[in-house]
């Protein structure tokens, strides 16, 4: 009989098989999404990544966002070839984050992947997401592209424009930088789409409760040569709901404007007072006029900037921001380790 303190492998617990639930949000998938069900397909049963981690693709869910196309034909179809698709229908298009939450609140695996249905995403990247979440003990690991989006060039910069704005002004200290092909451990995606509100922009809700953010090169892919589901309207709704969702501390801004307007008015008071003493002249009634028009200006815009920090507290309870979320023991779950462990 074989001593167990001999073997140094005795003591060692065997790799947790982690299950992954994929969400697709789909608008415009009829032309993509068969090609997307082989990749799917072709990563059932246990796969082990690069890293020597075992995963297996539990489900993949579609979510119908009752786009112009005949997409809903084509996840019914896939769900009767496959018992590992489940459809997620939707009563009417609601965009591409709340049928991302739908996808996430019916989710049952450790780990989500979210990814698109225009093909842009490779699936067999899955496994090195999961390797730098375990690596870097990350609850949520984002892709970075390698290239240049397969989109316009006025797409590519107006989308680079717009997260350099809200990495600068809007973050405040929760999700700088996104993409639409994340990993989020299972527990907290679920989470959050049980108390997003309506309105919410998906990756300022994860980082409303998200500590460990992570990022994994990746080579994004054309988009199947179907036409973008993204108008300029759609567009620039989809920034302004990034820019609401991410609270006020871009009115913030105007507050300290108004400080600033407000001792400028003070110090240009004393400097003209301080000229007249040495016997400058200016305009009669021109002095009186540009003091009282910097104060005034600084304590509308401070005031709007104050009513802006009620208003935002407000939004923020209607949006579903958590004072708090409770989870389950990370040492006993997917990551392995609690924060702080080796």
């Amino acid at each position: 009989m074989s001593d167990p303190q001999a073997d140094p492998q005795a003591d060692r617990q065997p790799e947790r098989l982690h299950r992954i639930s994929v969400v697709t949000p789909v608008y415009k998938g009829e032309r993509t999404l068969p090609d997307l069900a082989v990749e799917m397909t072709a990563l059932l049963g246990e796969q082990t990544s690069q890293d020597g981690h075992r995963w297996v693709l539990t489900e993949w869910l579609l979510v119908h966002d009752n786009g112009p196309d005949a997409s809903a034909d084509t996840i019914a179809a896939l769900a009767q070839e496959h018992d590992f698709v489940r459809p997620i229908w939707l009563s009417r298009n609601f965009g591409q984050h709340p049928a991302t939450l739908a996808g996430m609140a019916s989710s049952s695996g450790d780990w989500i992947i979210t990814l698109d249905e225009d093909g842009q995403h490779d699936p067999a990247d899955i496994g090195r997401f999961l390797d730098v979440a375990i690596a870097e003990n990350a609850q949520l690991v984002y892709a970075e592209p390698t290239n240049e989006p397969p989109h316009g060039v006025l797409r590519n910069v107006a989308s680079k424009g717009a997260k350099w704005v809200f990495a600068s002004f809007l973050a405040g200290g929760a999700v700088q930088t996104f993409q639409s092909y994340r990993l989020v451990l299972g527990e907290l995606g679920r989470s959050v789409a049980a108390y997003a509100g309506a309105g919410v922009y998906l990756d300022v809700a994860l980082g409303w409760v998200v500590d460990r953010i992570s990022h994994v090169d990746v080579e994004l892919r054309e988009e199947g040569g179907r036409p973008s589901g993204y108008s300029l309207r759609r567009l620039l709704s989809h920034f302004w709901r990034l820019v609401l969702s991410s609270g006020t501390r871009g009115l913030r801004l105007v507050s300290g404007l108004g400080v600033a307007f407000g001792l400028s008015g003070i110090l240009f008071a004393l400097y003209l007072v301080i000229s007249s003493s040495l016997g400058r002249h200016t305009p009669e009634g021109w002095t009186s006029n540009m003091v009282v028009v910097l104060l005034s200006t600084g304590a509308i815009l401070f005031s709007l900037g104050v009513i802006a920090e009620y208003i935002g507290v407000a939004v923020g309870m209607a949006m579903g921001k958590p004072p708090y979320l409770i989870i389950s023991d990370p040492g006993n779950g997917p990551l392995g380790r609690r924060p702080g462990s080796r």
